[in-house]
């Protein structure tokens, strides 16, 4: 008898159990849409057109997709000296129109090709081209370049494909936080710096809300997703934080990077500020390499714990910082790699001109790759101790952690 009432209390206990783990994750879940909600009411506002605005001189440029139907003379040839090979010349082709007010009508063109532009083309290929119209409403197309949409879309959905085939259901949740931080960036963040709202603030704002809306759509709820989140947006600031005061010092600022002219020609009459705008870029960069460090330390430190609860919070602390030596890097590796390797035209052109030294570390665009690509690195490094400081904290303080 006692052992029934043993086994219905014991039953009880686990139901109520349940309950309140349900509940809690109906509340997080609650809190994440009304997060999205407004998130998604936000860029409906933002990117509202404002009255009065007049519109650009590139919005009102009219592309369309055309395909080549003949090619009606052809003196190009190949430039051995200057082009390795490619063909310079002219062609005259004969092309279709495949999408727009023009669709179906043929038309002729002259494609220039140069060792730069260089857009050899054959009978069939799909290019896109440019209709301009004259005062008169004469109109005629102009060559912009080769039609790369079907390829490039098939490339990223191999990239989907591969995501999800391998990864399950862990795949498609990396996959919807990739999109939200796309989304969250493009439809959210650039908006507000175009519109003057205060650049790093905003920043910060947009990281940890895509940093803990790509993590709990990887993890979902639970306090191992919370402490990856926390110690990515710590390491994220603490990297924009370097990069701030190492630029306030040196002094560098938005206004030293080369987009900085038409930034300021095309963004001051909407109230962007460019001041801020590096200390943003180094927080966006280091964002991928900062949640993949924090993510990975806090797995790590939740499976030591399950596997042994009886562990305290030092030891916890300690585990995790042996195994985030092993990441550190690594990842400040993957970083500063990534800065070298966007950069690797300049590097090549710094070593064919031989530029001098002290002339080579004061040029502003040096300055600004290795500000950020440091600056990235110190915040990962800086990811380790504190979202082992913080699993450990909050995982010892029960038996248990769900």
């Amino acid at each position: 008898m006692l052992k029934n009432l043993y086994r219905k209390l014991g039953g009880s206990i686990n139901s109520l159990g349940n309950w309140i783990k349900q509940r809690k994750n109906l509340a997080g879940l609650l809190v994440g849409l009304i997060l999205l909600g407004g998130l998604i009411g936000c860029a409906v506002w933002l990117n509202q057109p404002v009255d009065g605005e007049v519109p650009t001189s590139a919005s009102q440029m009219v592309y369309e997709k055309a395909t080549v139907t003949a090619v009606l003379e052809d003196d190009a040839y190949p430039d051995y000296e200057n082009a390795e090979g490619r063909r310079i010349g002219t062609q005259e082709l004969e092309i279709r129109i495949t999408s727009g007010t023009h669709k179906g009508e043929i038309m002729t063109l002259t494609n220039y090709m140069s060792a730069l532009f260089n857009v050899d083309l054959d009978e069939g290929d799909r290019v896109i081209v440019r209709i301009m119209t004259d005062d008169d409403g004469a109109y005629y197309a102009s060559l912009f370049n080769h039609n790369r949409g079907i390829v490039l879309g098939a490339f990223v959905l191999l990239f989907f494909v591969l995501l999800i085939a391998l990864g399950g259901k862990k795949g498609i949740g990396a996959l919807c936080g990739l999109l939200f931080s796309l989304a969250s960036i493009w439809f959210v963040l650039i908006p507000c710096l175009i519109r003057g709202i205060p650049a790093i603030a905003v920043t910060i704002v947009i990281v940890a809300v895509t940093a803990a809306g790509a993590l709990v759509l990887l993890n979902g709820f639970s306090k191992k997703t919370l402490c990856s989140v926390l110690g990515c947006v710590i390491g994220v600031v603490a990297a924009g934080a370097i990069a701030a005061t190492v630029g306030s010092i040196t002094p560098m600022n938005g206004f030293n990077m080369p987009e900085a002219e038409n930034l300021i020609l095309y963004g001051a009459d909407k109230g962007m500020k460019v001041s801020g705008l590096l200390v943003c870029g180094v927080l966006i960069s280091a964002l991928g390499a900062v949640m993949d460090v924090s993510l990975g330390i806090a797995s790590a430190v939740w499976e030591l714990h399950e596997q042994n609860p009886a562990m305290s919070a030092g030891e916890l602390f300690r585990s995790g910082m042996h195994i985030g030596r092993d990441a550190m890097g690594t990842m400040a590796n993957t970083l500063i790699l990534a800065f070298a390797g966007a950069s690797l035209n300049m590097l090549i052109l710094v070593q064919t001109y031989d530029i001098p030294f002290i002339q080579l570390v004061n040029t502003d665009y040096i300055c600004i790759e290795i500000i950020q690509s440091i600056a990235g690195a110190m915040g990962i490094l800086l990811t380790v101790p504190i979202v082992a400081f913080i699993s450990a904290s909050f995982m010892a303080r029960g038996k248990r952690v769900s």
